[in-house]
């Protein structure tokens, strides 16, 4: 199997594996406990806050939560006022600023996939609680001017949320961010748990009540396995951060140079993550495409959204059209990925969309 689905999860670090084997094994105590086995284990979870911190802005505290979905919702439910977002936002913040009852506004983005600054400026105005925004888009990867949109929050006197799901680990997060959700599983670390970030003095309301065991109150008994393994993705992603950016540039090249005619990017070519590859083709039947591909991992849009017949609500905000967004794939790389595993999936996805069009 080639594994090309890195937007979606990546491959467990075998340092992240190592630093949550003791805790699966032998090591049980609540870390919220008083004893000497609970000082233990909370020891792991705050040396585990501190390698997630080091990767985020100073001035402000990690919150663990169970993923980037709960870090997102307590962000958005815990603060309050109107809701400024992109309409190419993840679902979870879609969703959940729709669910606040609060008044949304959704900016549009050009065919790039980029907000309009001045389109924004005009947008949040006194009044606008939270400006949200994704450092890097899952779907297409294009890259936001999060310092810019931050900014024009807090000159309207706004809360910035950053989801940094996609970015964090492999692109500095601005400091002027005051909210960041963020996530193990797309760091090479374990799913079920992710953070949100919260910057000193921001106040925030609770979105889980009950015994208020992270600080800015979070309730919930802590995995140590979960933060150790977080904790350890980090630390190797701080380590790696310039040689996994590097291997990732190689792989876009060789990738970009590799593909045939007719294919398609999907958002800017130039302010993007190099590891999110978003292509489409016209006439692609993207079904048959993966049936007869089932050996190699790739993806039809989110893996968030997969199954629900819908065109993507990404590519539409880019102004592609239903059969446009349904013949568009997602090709995922990073630190695992060796050139030769991608040039045979290439050059085995494009035979496969030739024979198609040879057959129509």
């Amino acid at each position: 199997m080639i594994y090309l689905d890195y937007q979606a999860t990546t491959p467990l670090a075998p340092q992240a594996l190592a630093a949550m084997l003791p805790w699966l094994e032998s090591q049980h105590a609540n870390p919220h406990s008083p004893h000497a086995p609970g000082r233990a284990a909370k020891a792991a979870v705050e040396i585990a806050r501190s390698q997630v911190g080091a990767l985020l802005p100073a001035g402000g505290q990690v919150a663990f939560t169970s993923g980037a979905t709960e870090a997102l919702n307590w962000a958005i439910k815990g603060t309050s006022g109107g809701i400024v977002t992109l309409a190419t936002e993840h679902a979870a913040v879609l969703d959940t600023a729709a669910a606040t009852g609060r008044p949304v506004t959704l900016l549009p983005v050009g065919p790039d996939g980029l907000v309009d600054l001045e389109v924004a400026r005009a947008a949040i105005v006194p009044g606008t609680g939270l400006v949200a925004a994704m450092l890097v888009n899952n779907e297409i990867g294009v890259i936001q001017p999060i310092a810019e949109l931050a900014a024009l929050a807090h000159a309207a006197g706004a809360l910035f949320l950053c989801d940094a799901v996609q970015g964090y680990g492999r692109l500095p997060i601005p400091a002027t961010c005051d909210l960041v959700a963020i996530s193990a599983h797309k760091i090479h670390g374990p799913k079920g748990i992710g953070a949100l970030w919260v910057r000193d003095g921001v106040p925030l309301a609770p979105l889980l009540h009950g015994g208020g065991q992270e600080a800015p109150g979070r309730s919930g008994t802590l995995s140590p396995a979960l933060c150790a393994g977080f904790g350890a993705a980090a630390k190797v992603a701080a380590m790696r951060s310039e040689e996994d950016a590097a291997h990732v540039r190689r792989l876009w090249a060789s990738a970009t140079g590799r593909l045939g005619q007719g294919w398609i990017l999907n958002g800017s070519p130039v302010h993007r993550y190099c590891g999110n590859l978003n292509l489409r083709r016209e006439g692609l039947d993207v079904a048959r495409l993966m049936a007869d591909l089932r050996d190699i991992a790739f993806s039809a849009g989110s893996a968030c959204a997969s199954g629900s017949g819908r065109p993507s609500h990404v590519l539409r905000a880019l102004g592609l059209s239903d059969a446009q967004s349904r013949s568009s794939i997602r090709i995922g790389f990073g630190r695992m990925t060796t050139e030769e595993e991608l040039m045979t999936a290439l050059d085995r996805i494009c035979a496969a969309a030739d024979a198609q069009r040879v057959a129509a």
